[in-house]
């Protein structure tokens, strides 16, 4: 077992290990620490990253029940708003339209859906968390390329050095080296959409609510920071988002005080904001010739119902498992058959998601009446019948049926 270290490499040298994870987003280093903790010789491969991220992280109940059983949560929290209540509010004025819907946490007798965290400071603990694990070497360097062989595969990286290792895990982002190397297609899709992302100071507290107001061209969606702050992504046409995003603080705070109808009282700009083309990914498989994929390396979407991050941790929690179960058989953890368990668990989970916000997105973009009634009709069912208010809510958490040991309350290894 290799000893924690920052190692930077130099020349040729040759280091051996039982996985390599190339990316240092949360679902890399989750997936590090885990890989680590449970016994398994690691290396994380990434270069140095010294941007600052303003965006934020919900993170529903599920990953919240992982990151306890990795030893995490309580570094977490007290940077992380608790979102206890989630409000949909039909803002398209057309001849359908739903009625405001909330959904409550206390009804599935939890404290909060999911917390939410801004992005720099979980990379940051998380970052913390992967230097004081033993097993768990880092590696501040760029990949560049792989030779997968029989036993093992050999990583090349920018430094000139080589890792060898039994299987190597793509937590390297939607335009992931590691998914080219290894030959796996994507299917990729537009839509005709950005998103403005931007954090919010406002005088009316937001008493842990989510607000998404549903508007013809996307979400408008204020999800709570810790004090009087809000996250909010508001999607719309792409010009329009630049124009936005174009404004100066003060014009950019009114305008979006008006289309948050001053639920929040009056706003204020609190650091950059961004804008995202808003399109979709999925690869085609999760793993082939001794590599993995998980997060955005997996599967991309739209941010609507805070499901991107959480559905990597999904992956990594389920490669965890698959991986540590199969050390302990005495199996190759790299093999095809290894690769094809991670693949038949994931697949349903992920098509599942990745349609259900797809549908969501297009059903608001779209003319089509019955689409609209279907839509209207549906959030009208959730406010009035609870089972099947509580039977969405769990869902939109995680899959029963998905819920790997890590996000059970359940640890591994030996």
């Amino acid at each position: 077992m290799t000893s924690t270290s920052d190692a930077r490499a130099a020349g040729t040298e040759t280091s051996v290990h039982d996985v390599a994870v190339v990316g240092a987003g949360p679902s890399g280093l989750a997936m590090a620490i885990a890989l680590a903790r449970s016994g398994l010789s690691t290396v994380l491969i990434a270069p140095d990253v010294t941007a600052e991220d303003d965006r934020t992280t919900a993170l529903l109940d599920s990953s919240v029940e992982m990151l306890k059983s990795l030893d995490l949560w309580e570094r977490i929290l007290p940077h992380a708003a608790p979102l206890a209540h989630m409000r949909i509010i039909d803002g398209t004025e057309r001849l359908f339209r739903a009625p405001e819907t909330v959904f409550d946490a206390s009804e599935l007798k939890l404290e909060a859906f999911g917390y939410n965290i801004r992005n720099r400071d979980l990379n940051r603990i998380l970052g913390e968390a992967a230097s004081g694990t033993g097993g768990l070497t880092r590696i501040h360097a760029r990949f560049e390329g792989l030779e997968a062989g029989a036993d093992c595969t050999r990583l090349d990286l920018e430094t000139g050095e080589h890792v060898c290792v039994r299987l190597v895990v793509g937590a390297d982002g939607r335009n992931s080296p590691v998914r080219d190397a290894v030959g796996i297609d994507t299917k990729t899709w537009r839509y005709p959409q950005a998103a403005l992302i931007v954090n919010l100071d406002h005088d009316l507290p937001h008493r842990f609510h989510s607000t998404e107001f549903h508007t013809p061209t996307g979400p408008f969606t204020l999800v709570p920071l810790s004090g009087r702050g809000s996250s909010l992504v508001c999607v719309e046409r792409p010009e329009v988002a630049q124009e936005l995003a174009a404004m100066d603080d003060d014009t950019l705070a009114l305008e979006l005080e008006r289309r948050a109808r001053s639920v929040y009282g009056k706003m204020r700009i609190d650091g950059a904001r961004q804008v995202y083309p808003l399109g979709g990914l999925t690869a085609t498989r999760m793993g082939a010739r001794r590599a993995a994929l998980v997060g955005e390396a997996a599967h991309v979407f739209p941010p609507i119902g805070a499901q991107g991050l959480n559905l990597g941790l999904r992956d990594v929690a389920a490669l965890v498992e698959i991986v540590v179960s199969a050390r302990d058989r005495g199996e190759d953890i790299g093999s095809n058959e290894v690769l094809g368990r991670y693949e038949r668990q994931r697949r349903a989970d992920i098509t599942s998601r990745t349609t259900a916000v797809d549908l969501l997105n297009r059903s608001l973009l779209t003319d089509m009446l019955p689409v609209q009634a279907l839509r209207s009709i549906g959030l009208y069912l959730a406010s009035r019948v609870a089972p099947l208010r509580r039977m969405l809510m769990r869902e939109g958490i995680a899959p029963v049926l998905a819920r790997p040991r890590l996000m059970r309350g359940l640890t591994l290894g030996r």
